[in-house]
């Protein structure tokens, strides 16, 4: 189970919020419904997105996986 302050990874885009699958998040609040809160920051630290998502739109990361950089796309 994913827990508050886990690093997370999007599995789906999120077009409204300029994410896209394999961004990484961090989870702010645990709903009791199963759901998360999830943060997702610039690596320079501006907060771009938080938004509510079921436990099927965010995985744990996996072991032997790389972070991958890319430019957010303008709003």
């Amino acid at each position: 189970m994913i827990q508050e302050l886990e690093t997370v990874v999007l599995t789906v885009d999120l077009p409204e919020h300029h994410l896209q699958k394999g961004d990484i998040g961090t989870v702010v609040l645990t709903h009791q419904n199963g759901g998360y809160e999830v943060e997702f920051v610039t690596l320079d630290g501006e907060t771009t997105a938080v938004g509510s998502l079921t436990p099927a739109q965010v995985r744990s990361i996996g072991q032997g996986e790389i972070a991958h950089v890319r430019s957010l796309e303008a709003a």
